[in-house]
């Protein structure tokens, strides 16, 4: 980690075994008044977080903030994260390619949280650290926790979904591919599980929204484009009656996504110009998108899943020009 920069006081807590609410108070008060304004100092509390085996409740919040002040708030240009600061804290963080603990987990959702603007690598990272627990049952989420290794539940899921609308932030950016492909390799391993089913919900809305911006469509707030609704939550781990309730309307309202303005007094135009613009508009998927998603959903190897034919169903209903690699697996959901 190189030479750590401390001061007295933390210098005098790294021999310590046990981290007390009056040492948390301390280190507020004298140390880091000022905010956390070199590395040296941050990397003093990465070793205190390591050594110190006994740490009070107050610490995992106070580390959390102190070192996500100092990445997103002391380092230039405030609020952005250089792709060096982001190596430099999944160095710091991690162990054999995974988070070490669950503190450091939650700082990085909180560093992605906090910050305008972030390498797209941080994201990917964060969601693989879920990937890792879904997969293997390993990892941060594992420790002091209930994982069945392949299986996926409700608070892996809010995780995920936390992660993706972190990287959001405020501005309208599509699901990167490096994302994508976390969603889908969680996906491939959990197919046979009985998972929650939140998870089809927020992996289809994710993959169209890649897929749809990746050919044209303007991007809305990842809030918009993953909010969680219902109408994939309430069918049965088959999903029942999903196909009708979705060609219903059900899919309406996230098609709607990609052209509804954010003018709040212009919503109301708002529906009358979706059925317009998707009549004018020839969407067309191009040939590297087309041969990315027919290689993920099968390439017609094995049977759809029953959430990758949801999500071919979207975007038939989304592109009246399809590009030819997708055309075998479209019939499959015609």
């Amino acid at each position: 980690m190189g030479e750590l920069i401390m001061s007295a006081p933390v210098a005098g807590l790294t021999s310590k075994s046990k981290i007390t609410a009056e040492d948390v108070t301390m280190l507020r008060r004298e140390v880091f008044a000022d905010g956390v304004v070199s590395r040296g100092e941050a990397e003093a509390l990465f070793a205190l977080d390591q050594t110190a085996r006994d740490k009070c409740g107050e610490w995992a919040s106070f580390f959390v903030e102190a070192v996500t002040d100092y990445i997103v708030h002391q380092e230039k240009p405030e609020g952005y994260i250089s792709e060096e600061n982001a190596d430099w804290l999944v160095r710091t963080i991690s162990r054999d390619g995974m988070v070490d603990s669950r503190t450091e987990l939650e700082l990085l959702v909180h560093v992605l949280e906090e910050a305008k603007s972030s390498p797209g690598q941080l994201s990917a990272y964060a969601l693989e650290q879920v990937a890792h627990a879904v997969i293997d049952g390993k990892g941060p989420l594992m420790l002091g926790g209930n994982l069945v290794p392949g299986l996926i539940a409700k608070a892996e899921v809010d995780l995920l979904r936390r992660i993706l609308y972190a990287y959001g932030g405020d501005g309208n950016i599509a699901i990167s591919k490096a994302e994508a492909e976390v969603l889908f390799r969680i996906n491939d391993r959990i197919a046979a599980a009985d998972n929650d089913p939140s998870w089809n919900d927020l992996f289809v809305k994710a993959i169209a929204n890649y897929v749809m911006c990746a050919t044209g469509y303007e991007p809305p707030t990842r809030e918009v484009a993953l909010r969680h609704e219902t109408f994939l939550d309430e069918a049965s781990p088959t999903l029942g009656g999903f196909f009708s309730r979705m060609v219903s309307g059900g899919f309406a309202a996230i098609l709607e996504a990609y052209h509804s303005p954010g003018d709040i007094e212009a919503e109301w135009e708002a529906r009358n110009r979706v059925t317009e613009a998707l009549a004018r508009r020839a969407e067309t998927i191009d040939a590297s998108e087309a041969e990315w998603l027919a290689e993920r959903v099968g390439g017609g190897q094995r049977p759809l899943r029953d959430n990758e034919r949801a999500l071919l169903t979207l975007i038939r209903h989304a592109s009246p020009e399809i590009h030819p690699a997708l055309k075998p697996l479209l019939e499959k959901v015609a």
